[in-house]
């Protein structure tokens, strides 16, 4: 994880170095191994850098290609970057760093605004082509890298959360109603572009944005789901076949790329059980290493699953931490999880999650988990039951899903933000895109991330 962040000027000024200093310092968390400034006319960025893949001072950044006027801040990984380097050293480029970082770079030389296409990781880029005069700006399929934006007449800001955009200034922190709609409906979810300021607004999953030097943006998707393939599975061994082969590929990837240890988040459940078996039957075993949390019990809740994660380090002899927090610190430490949340989260395992992170962070920079694996397999209670349901559109879909219904969210919010039901029209628009040949599978295509 990194932090990105910079400002393009259209009102022929020059981006003021303490306002990126501002910016930065909301990122430090996100990069604590390095700082790195870069500013040359109307544009200037930041990053901050957690060491990852190449740990030498090669792969600092910002990386700056004077020849092809090219500068770069990116936060992700690349799984594929040593075969996209190899074909590009066939064109003839060459490299003076061994990370992924450069890849991206001369990969964006070579073929454009097509090299998203490319790029099999998670990732937000930021690139100025100074030739062109103008600033690209490119998030991973599936929005695991945020990236965050403001624009004024005068200036177009990015950076990895919303803290840094507010501290740079001139944000206008009015609430959208919109956003406000979704957050109170799609479990406190708002989906890209928006979010619940008005001033500030995110890339959406596999799109690319493109600003120019007067302020003209445009952005437009590079990827989009195929959610009714041709050459899909048909029988049910196929089906398993393809799903194990696809979640070996995986965990392959993000183990390997690493130049540092990478853990694993063992809760015991299916999804993370499951990560440690596969890693540990390719390659893992005592050198892998897992982490549990435990939180005291209530009287009502066992407070951890050390009884079912301790079967599977015993199963796969696993180097194993256990990390215990007693109750209080998760009510001392909430203010402090809520404020470097970039947009405000409801889930009730939030608190809990940094905690953890923190704790792990003492022991590895990089950790694999289960996340997402419900959502991937339609693992929740609600897609049965939308399944088995008649009908179409959202009226499928709300009885199920949605927190509340539009009038009740109207009897809770101000008149100011009263308005029509937001949320139930996007759902509508977004299942008559999918590219689907269910209505499960219209769902699972199009209710993409933030």
């Amino acid at each position: 994880m990194c932090g990105i962040c910079g400002e393009l000027r259209f009102d022929g000024g020059r981006p003021e170095a303490a306002t990126l200093g501002r910016m930065l310092s909301k990122l430090e968390k996100r990069g604590p191994d390095h700082e790195g400034r870069f500013d040359k006319g109307r544009l200037a960025l930041g990053h901050r850098r957690l060491s990852v893949i190449d740990l030498s001072e090669a792969s600092n950044q910002p990386w700056v290609d004077e020849s092809s006027g090219l500068a770069l801040v990116f936060n992700g990984a690349i799984y594929n970057y040593k075969e996209l380097r190899r074909e590009l050293q066939a064109r003839g480029y060459t490299f003076r760093s061994q990370g992924d970082t450069e890849v991206v770079l001369k990969a964006y030389a070579a073929w454009g605004e097509t090299f998203a296409e490319r790029l099999h990781g998670m990732f937000a880029i930021a690139i100025w082509d100074d030739k062109r005069q103008q600033l690209l700006l490119v998030r991973d399929r599936f929005g695991i890298k945020p990236l965050y934006y403001t624009q004024t007449r005068a200036h177009f800001r990015f950076a990895s959360n919303s803290q840094a955009l507010l501290a740079a200034g001139d944000v206008d922190t009015g609430i959208d109603p919109v956003a406000l709609h979704h957050h109170f409906t799609l479990h406190a979810v708002v989906p890209a572009p928006r979010t619940l300021l008005r001033g500030i607004r995110k890339l959406a999953p596999g799109h690319i944005m493109i600003v120019d030097s007067e302020g003209r943006d445009r952005d437009f998707p590079y990827w989009q789901l195929d959610g009714a393939p041709a050459n899909r599975p048909e029988t049910e061994e196929e089906w398993l076949e393809a799903t194990r082969t696809a979640l070996v590929t995986a965990v392959e990837r993000r183990r390997v790329i690493a130049d540092v240890p990478v853990g694993v988040l063992l809760s015991g459940g299916l999804d993370s059980s499951l990560l440690v078996a596969l890693l540990a039957e390719h390659g893992g075993g005592n050198d892998l290493l897992t982490f549990s949390v435990g939180f005291e019990d209530h009287p009502d809740e066992r407070g951890d699953e050390f009884e079912f994660s301790d079967q599977v380090v015993a199963r796969y002899g696993t180097h194993h931490h256990k990390i215990h927090v007693p109750n209080h610190e998760v009510l001392d430490r909430l203010p402090e999880a809520i404020y470097h949340m970039a947009e405000p989260m409801v889930g009730q395992d939030a608190v809990a999650f940094y905690l953890l992170s923190e704790r792990v962070s003492e022991h590895v920079k990089v950790v694999q988990s289960g996340q997402g694996a419900d959502e991937v397999f339609a693992g929740y209670f609600w897609y049965p039951q939308m399944h088995n349901m008649l009908g179409s559109g959202a009226g499928r879909f709300a009885p199920f899903y949605f927190d509340r219904d539009h009038d009740e969210y109207l009897s809770m919010v101000n008149e100011k933000y009263a308005g029509p039901d937001y949320t139930s029209a996007l759902v509508d628009e977004r299942l008559k895109a999918a590219k689907a040949d269910s209505y499960l599978n219209s769902v699972l295509h199009r209710m993409s991330p933030p």
